[in-house]
């Protein structure tokens, strides 16, 4: 079976998708350097139903943090 990046598909390379930031960076919003670890995949047959991808940055920002953040994918069935 093949495979899609579901996150790709409403964002499209070049522009960057982070799910983690390090705690290192006093200010981890300014300096927008982060790595993606999470990733969600479906189907080729379903790639074109995603019509929306969340990447909840605000809890990262949360009084005590994780260092990922929750990632979710909407598909139209």
């Amino acid at each position: 079976m093949l495979t899609t990046d579901a996150m790709r598909v409403p964002v499209p390379e070049p522009e960057k998708l982070y799910t983690w930031w390090s705690y290192r960076a006093a200010d981890w919003r300014a300096a927008d350097r982060g790595r993606r670890v999470d990733h969600i995949w479906t189907a080729d047959a379903l790639a074109d139903r995603v019509s929306a991808i969340d990447i909840a940055k605000d809890y990262r920002g949360a009084t005590r943090p994780s260092d990922h953040v929750p990632v979710t994918a909407v598909l139209e069935v």
